[in-house]
Parts: C-alpha cells; sequence; structure tokens
C-alpha cells in the first residue's frame, strides 16, 4: 500500500484543474473539436472525460445515454467514459468549460475535508486495490496525461515541470519495474538505466532478476547498466500512455539506446503500459 501525502496531493490536482482551465480558455472553438492522440476524442472530449471522472467520485451516476459500437472502446470503464463524453458533445465549449470549473470546484472541497487517514485507507484504484491517496495521484497523472493531449492537439505545449510533474512522473515510475521485466522481457542479470533529460531529469535504475524487475538507488556491486534507455521526460510520459510507439519514437530521434541494443529495442516497445 503507498503512502501519499495529502495535502501534495490536493495541492497537485488543484495546480492540474487550474492549468487545464487555463488552457482551455484561451482555445478558439475549432481548437476545441481539434482530434488528440486519444482514439476518437477531440479537445472537448478530453475535459469531458475529466468531468465524469470527478462526477462519478462526486457520486453523480453516469448519463443513460446510447453510445452504440465504438471502435476504441475495449471495456467496461472505457465504455462508462464514453457516456460521459456523449452526453456532452451537443454541448458548446464554454458550457463545458464551466462545468469542468463547477466540478473540480465541488472535488476540491470534498478533498479538503478528507484528512492524512482517509487518504491512507484502503481503495480501489485503477491500478488495484491500494490508498485512495494513490488513487488521487493516479488521477493527478490522468488529468496531466490529458492536459498534454490537449497542448499536443491545439499546438500549445508547456506544463512539463514542476510538483505536479513531479507527481506524475512519480506515479509512472511504480510501474517501472514491470514495465522493464514483464512487458520489456529484459533477460535477468539485466541492469536497466532510463535516464530522463530535460526540465524533470530524473533517473531510474532496474535490477533485474527471476524475470521481475526491481527499483534500485544503485546496482549492485556497484557496477554500471548493461542497457541504457534516454529521453525527456515529456516523451517517456507518451510512450508509457501510448500516445507514441517506440519505433517512432527512435525514428524521430526522441529515444536514444545504448548496450544490448536488443534486449533495449524491446524494453522500448513494451513500455506503453498505461491504457
Amino acid at each position: 500500500m503507498v503512502t501519499v501525502n495529502r495535502d501534495s496531493a490536493v495541492a497537485a490536482l488543484a495546480a492540474e484543474w487550474e492549468a487545464i482551465a487555463e488552457l482551455c480558455a484561451t482555445l478558439s472553438d475549432p481548437e476545441w473539436a481539434t482530434p488528440t492522440d486519444c482514439p476518437g476524442w477531440s479537445v472537448q472530449d478530453n475535459v469531458s472525460h475529466i468531468i465524469g471522472t470527478e462526477r462519478m467520485l462526486l457520486g453523480d451516476p453516469a448519463p443513460e445515454i446510447d453510445v452504440g459500437d465504438v471502435p476504441h472502446v475495449h471495456n467496461e470503464i472505457g465504455r462508462i467514459n464514453e457516456l460521459w463524453i456523449a452526453a456532452r458533445r451537443p454541448w458548446s465549449p464554454a458550457a463545458v468549460l464551466e462545468e469542468f470549473g463547477e466540478v473540480t470546484a465541488a472535488r476540491l472541497a470534498a478533498l479538503a475535508a478528507m484528512t492524512q487517514a482517509d487518504f491512507d485507507a484502503e481503495s480501489w484504484t485503477p491500478a488495484g486495490t491500494d490508498t485512495y491517496g494513490r488513487f488521487m495521484r493516479i488521477r493527478t497523472l490522468d488529468c496531466w496525461v490529458h492536459e498534454q493531449d490537449i497542448r499536443a492537439a491545439a499546438g500549445r505545449p508547456g506544463h512539463v515541470s514542476g510538483p505536479v510533474v513531479e507527481m506524475v512522473l512519480d506515479e509512472f515510475a511504480f510501474a517501472v519495474g514491470f514495465a522493464v521485466a514483464k512487458l520489456g522481457r529484459a533477460p535477468d542479470g539485466s541492469r536497466v538505466l532510463i535516464e530522463l533529460t530535460g526540465q524533470a531529469a530524473r533517473s531510474w535504475r532496474v535490477q533485474v532478476a527471476e524475470r521481475r524487475g526491481r527499483l534500485v538507488e544503485s546496482f549492485d556491486g556497484g557496477a554500471g547498466p548493461t542497457i541504457t534507455l534516454r529521453t525527456d521526460a515529456r516523451t517517456y510520459t507518451r510512450l508509457a500512455g501510448g500516445r507514441i510507439a517506440g519505433e517512432a519514437a527512435l525514428s524521430a530521434g526522441l529515444v536514444s539506446l545504448e548496450g544490448d541494443l536488443e534486449a533495449a529495442g524491446r524494453i522500448l516497445a513494451g513500455l506503453g503500459y498505461m491504457p
């Protein structure tokens, strides 16, 4: 069970929702209709998705609407997400943005009434049973990733460093060992260095043994890495979030690989672990 500081998590969510509201307030109606890297979703759909999730956390029922057969929906969570989005597609961008402000204000009021003990309590999360605090850290990640989807679609890059991004990377780090050893099939004995560059620079070291990846401060015996994957933090989150394929990132010069290149290529290809 992961302990997440309540004050830090609430502050990160508040900052993230403010960033989304400020960004979307600058967009024209055509920009709100722009397709994003999320299959089937426009900029407006991304905002509607966040609204729907936060409304569910407030206890509101999902809209009763028939969305039909949607090719990009693969599970029940995806189907429920689509209900909130489809219900708001006829709305104007201004109406969606107004609701976003109302819903996030209500959620911040609810979070303000919670204690650290509440954040440490067991909870459902998209990653399985954990603490409510981790759930809120995942919410921060989800909202920031969709903010980046909006920025990419609208050509408004930004918000790639700071406390929100640090919390997002803390959550991404939680699955690095799994991505390297299970999805990337790194050989036993591998010492994998993932080096994130740019404004949110950090390094992750994964030691692989018995097909399990363990995040470590340093490799056993002070040894160097057998595999190095180097990219900027935003590209890593796009890889992990399935927004760009490893091969495409490599071809575009966004990623460099060193050491056992065959194994490094498998790890890169397996990084898309966040649906």
